[in-house]
C-alpha cells in the first residue's frame, strides 16, 4: 500500500477512529460459495475501519446455537484462549496467546490501527501458556485446570505424534516429551525447526498438523504485510504451508500465495489437506472473501499478485504476470474480511442430521467492513470429499445491539465424544455445542 502523504494523515486519524469509510453493496452471501460475487476494487484513501470494541459476556450469557443444537460453557476465565487440541485421553489443551512483542511501525496510521486493534481485544500481552483441562466426570465442564506448557512464545499450533508434542510458536516449532495422563510438563523444548519470525511478523499466528503416518507436520505462516507493502524481501518463506520432515527437522514450501492460512484439516473422505485463509484487506467491503480450500503441493494460489484466481491487484508493484497465470482459484469463499481462523470436519456423527457431514469454521470477525461480518461459527455441508450447499450459522449472538464484541470465535475442534469445542478470545471462555435434546433449551442457563 502507498503511504498516505504527511497532509493527509491527520485528517485520516479521526476517521479510522470513528469507523468512517465505504459501506458494502453486497450481503455477506454474496461472497460465499465457490462461485463468490466479485465487484471491482473499491481502494478509498481512507480504508474502513469497523472495529467491534471487546466488552465480554455478561453474566448468564452466551451465545444462540442452531436449531437442534445446544451450547454451554466448557470452562471459563481462561487468558486470551485461541487454539485447541484434543489429545487421546480427552484432555483439552488451549493455546492461551497473543502477538509477541514486534517491531513498531512508524507513522500516525500505524498508531490509529494500534489503537483500534486494542479496542478489539488484541492488544493485551501473551499468556505464552498451554493450559489442560479435563471433564473427568463427562457432564461437559472441565473442573480440572492445569498449566500444562508455560514460558512460550506466542504459541497457537499443537500436534501429538505418538508421545511427542509438538508446538508451534511464533518463530519455530518445539518438541515435547508427553505422557498419557500428566497435567503438566516441565521438560525442555527442543527446537525442531525455525519458521519465518522476526521483529515485525505481522501474521504472528503459525498452526500445526500432523500427516496421517506421524512422519511430517504441516505450519501455517502467514504473509508480513497486507500486500505486500513492506517489500517482498520481508515475505521470504511467508504467506505459505510448509512440510516439516520430523526425522530429519528438514523443511520444504507445500504451497504459497497464501497470505494468511490458519486453520488445518484432513478432509475425512478425499485424505485430502483444507486450510482456511484470510485474505487482503482495503480494495472495498465486498474483497476479497476469504476462504477455505484443499491444498495442493506446490500449489500458488495469489497472494500477493492476484486474488481468486487471476484477478490482479493493481495495488502491487512490480508485478508478476508469470504466478498469476497460474494462479489456483479456491474451493469455496467464507465471505469478505470474516476472519475465517478455525477449521474442523465432522467427527463421529454425533451432531443432527444437518450438521453430519462437513466443514465447521470459526469467523473471528472483520475490521475492514461496513457493516461488520464474522463474529460467528459456521458450517459448510460436504459429500464425496466437496462443499455441496450453502454456508450455515452454527453459533451467532456474538455482537451485541450496540456492536460491541460479547465474544470472538477463533479455533474450533471435536473432543473425544463428539461435541464441537470452540475457543472465544474476547469471552475467555470455550463453549461446547452439543446435540440438543428435546424439549431442552439451547444454551442452558
Amino acid at each position: 500500500m502507498r503511504t498516505l502523504p504527511a497532509a493527509l494523515l491527520l485528517a485520516a486519524t479521526a476517521a479510522l477512529l470513528s469507523g468512517c469509510g465505504e459501506e458494502a453493496t453486497l450481503p455477506v452471501a454474496e461472497g460465499t460459495g465457490p462461485n463468490p460475487k466479485l465487484p471491482p476494487p473499491n481502494a478509498s484513501l481512507i480504508p474502513t475501519v469497523n472495529i467491534a470494541p471487546a466488552k465480554g459476556w455478561p453474566a448468564g450469557a452466551g451465545p444462540e446455537a442452531a436449531p437442534g443444537l445446544a451450547v454451554a460453557a466448557f470452562a471459563e476465565g481462561l487468558d486470551h484462549p485461541r487454539w485447541l487440541h484434543v489429545l487421546p485421553n480427552g484432555d483439552v489443551l488451549v493455546a492461551e496467546s497473543n502477538a509477541p512483542p514486534k517491531e513498531e511501525k512508524q507513522g500516525i496510521r500505524a498508531w490509529v490501527m494500534k489503537i483500534v486493534m486494542g479496542q478489539a481485544g488484541a492488544g493485551v500481552p501473551s499468556a505464552n501458556r498451554i493450559t489442560l483441562l479435563r471433564d473427568s466426570d463427562g457432564d461437559g465442564v472441565a473442573e480440572t485446570r492445569s498449566p500444562f506448557l508455560e514460558g512460550l512464545f506466542s504459541p497457537f499450533g499443537m500436534a501429538l505424534v505418538g508421545n511427542d508434542l509438538y508446538v508451534a510458536n511464533a518463530d519455530a516449532v518445539m518438541r515435547f516429551p508427553y505422557q498419557p495422563g500428566v497435567t503438566k510438563i516441565a521438560e525442555p523444548g527442543v527446537k525442531v525447526t525455525d519458521l519465518p519470525g522476526g521483529p515485525l511478523n505481522h501474521h504472528w499466528t503459525k498452526n500445526i498438523i500432523a500427516s496421517p503416518d506421524g512422519k511430517k507436520l504441516y505450519a501455517t505462516v502467514g504473509s508480513n504485510s497486507n500486500v505486500g507493502e513492506n517489500g517482498m524481501e520481508m515475505e521470504e518463506g511467508r504467506a505459505a504451508i510448509w512440510e516439516i520432515d520430523l526425522a530429519s527437522g528438514n523443511k520444504r514450501l507445500f504451497a504459497t500465495g497464501l497470505r494468511n492460512p490458519n486453520g488445518l484439516a484432513w478432509e475425512p473422505v478425499s485424505g485430502a489437506l483444507w486450510t482456511t485463509v484470510n485474505e487482503r484487506d482495503e480494495i472495498g467491503s465486498d474483497l476479497v472473501p476469504d476462504y477455505m480450500t484443499s491444498v495442493k503441493d506446490g500449489g500458488f494460489y495469489g497472494w500477493p499478485y492476484s486474488y481468486y484466481g487471476q484477478h490482479v491487484d493493481e495495488r502491487v508493484e512490480p508485478q508478476r504476470p508469470d504466478l498469476v497465470a497460474k494462479a489456483i482459484v479456491p474451493d469455496y469463499a467464507l465471505g469478505p474480511h470474516t476472519a475465517s481462523l478455525g477449521l474442523a470436519f465432522t467427527k463421529d456423527g454425533k451432531l443432527p442430521g444437518a450438521f453430519a457431514n462437513g466443514a465447521f469454521i470459526g469467523q473471528h470477525g472483520s475490521w475492514n467492513r461496513n457493516p461488520p461480518s464474522g463474529y460467528k461459527v459456521v458450517f459448510v455441508p460436504f459429500a464425496e470429499g466437496r462443499p455441496t450447499g450453502p454456508m450455515v450459522d452454527v453459533l451467532t449472538g456474538f455482537l451485541d445491539g450496540e456492536g460491541n464484541a460479547l465474544g470472538r470465535p477463533v479455533g474450533v475442534e471435536f473432543d473425544r465424544r463428539g461435541a464441537l469445542l470452540v475457543a472465544d478470545d474476547v469471552g475467555n471462555r470455550i463453549w461446547r455445542v452439543t446435540a440438543r435434546p428435546e424439549g431442552v433449551a439451547a444454551r442452558p442457563e
